[in-house]
């Protein structure tokens, strides 16, 4: 496209990907004054609000509320339980997505001052976008030159393994998952991560019939061995089925059925649902255009510029540096105060996440095997929370642990591991000690309020 095809509208700043990092971005600079073009082919606010954080956080409220009047025999007396999916499903469309229907997030951006523009952007040099318009629009592309730069903030998409038959099946990711009106009898779920364990539990507690099938040795494998165990064992004993070191050789659908090979062995369901990871936008975006290889990782800095190319930053799952919506944000205001001139401090890399199981696994900086790995000298302590008073007085569904890394030369803790109720809410408390590099006597000379499931932190913590 030349520009004597189509006008070229300056603008300061063009955002591309308006998931919750692009979306805070373009607001925050148009709020400070800037001309914004903010471009998106989907739905404004990304993969969180409609089929990521925020609806699957409902489903699992939801089956956790049935899990825990299951626990009422053991607590309080009887209760008789019957799941009603179509609840749930209705407070998903109504309340978290609004039936998949942006207008409140658009006019929210809009109200900031920023200029949205429907359709797909991609680059055609540094500090050049065109955008695509929607199929039927009467205009042509539109041609953004930017002032200041361009902020890629393109997302990921469900990856879908290369397993025979698979792709000719009408299988889930989690946008079916969490668009469904009613729980299936049976399900398969292919992917051990976080994704896949959150929505594996949560629809058995619903009723249906789950089998989890992990490629590698154990579920959850970024986080510590202890939390995989202790996730399995739980799973397990609410009737999940569990396989790890599996190869899956075909998946088959009848019409009606999924056939699931794996060797001699074949698992049948009426779902499977793939949740093997992510994998970036980064073909049909102009990076190539601008001298980067879209089959490569992009490469950032701690100001989250590209590098190799001025005025270009990438924020969110794309930047490889965690596709978490904590993490987008976190980016975002970098590339916020980068634009305005403002001081950038140091990149936080501590890095917390939370797989909401129940329990709640809470992570936080290296584990055990990447300090070591680090060459650090590391000292591990921990505790099981159900010795714990806090773990002790909640009783059934108080499960879990509280694991330390330790640099043992310098004397702070380096990373952590929080498992159990609210061990998301707890692992706060350890985020801090690991950030600031708060020294193990200072929180060895810590009052820890009685009886919280964070005072196992006091326990966990080595001698001196």
């Amino acid at each position: 496209m030349t520009d004597e095809a189509a006008s070229v509208r300056q603008c300061d700043v063009v955002v591309i990907g308006l998931g919750p990092g692009g979306e805070n971005l373009a607001g925050r600079l148009a709020r400070e004054g800037l001309d914004v073009v903010a471009v998106e082919s989907g739905l404004v606010g990304g993969e969180c609000p409609y089929w990521g954080c925020i609806p699957s956080k409902m489903f699992i409220r939801a089956a956790g509320a049935l899990q825990e009047a299951r626990r009422v025999p053991g607590l309080a007396g009887s209760a008789q339980v019957e799941p009603d999916f179509s609840l749930v499903a209705q407070r998903i469309r109504d309340e978290a997505t609004d039936d998949w229907d942006d207008t409140v997030a658009a006019d929210r951006l809009t109200a900031a001052g920023a200029t949205l523009v429907r359709g797909r952007g991609r680059l055609t040099g540094p500090r050049r976008v065109e955008v695509d318009l929607p199929d039927g629009s009467a205009e042509g592309p539109v041609v953004l030159e930017a002032r200041r730069g361009v902020v890629l903030n393109t997302g990921t998409d469900a990856a879908v393994p290369p397993i025979d038959g698979l792709a000719d099946t009408p299988f889930w990711t989690n946008r079916e998952a969490l668009e469904a009106t009613a729980a299936p009898a049976s399900l398969v779920v292919i992917g051990g991560g976080a994704i896949g364990l959150e929505l594996a539990q949560a629809y058995a507690r619903f009723g249906t019939e789950v089998s989890v099938l992990q490629s590698g040795p154990r579920i959850l494998a970024p986080e510590e061995p202890e939390s995989s165990a202790l996730l399995r064992e739980v799973f397990e004993e609410e009737g999940i089925g569990v396989h790890t070191d599996v190869s899956i050789d075909a998946v088959a659908h009848d019409g009606e059925r999924f056939h699931v090979t794996l060797g001699d062995t074949t698992i049948e369901a009426e779902r499977v649902l793939v949740a093997a990871g992510r994998r970036p936008r980064l073909h049909g975006i102009g990076l190539e255009e601008v001298g980067l290889d879209p089959d490569a990782r992009l490469v950032v800095d701690d100001s989250m510029h590209v590098e190799g190319v001025d005025g270009l930053w990438a924020i969110g799952d794309i930047a490889g540096r965690g596709a978490f919506t904590h993490v987008s944000m976190y980016q975002s205001e970098r590339v916020a105060k980068v634009i305005l001139g403002e001081p950038v401090p140091e990149y936080d890399s501590s890095f917390p996440r939370v797989t909401f199981t129940d329990p709640e696994v809470g992570g936080v900086g290296l584990t055990e095997k990447q300090a070591r790995d680090r060459g650090i000298n590391v000292a591990v302590a921990s505790t099981k929370l159900e010795e714990s008073s806090r773990g002790f007085v909640h009783g059934p569904g108080n499960r879990g642990l509280v694991k330390l890394v330790v640099d043992a030369d310098r004397g702070v803790v380096v990373g952590a591991t929080s498992i159990g109720p609210s061990g998301g809410e707890t692992l706060s408390a350890l985020a801090v000690a690991v950030r600031a590099e708060v020294p193990l006597d200072t929180l060895r000379n810590m009052i820890y309020a009685y009886p919280t499931f964070w005072r196992a932190i006091e326990s966990a913590l080595p001698e001196a």
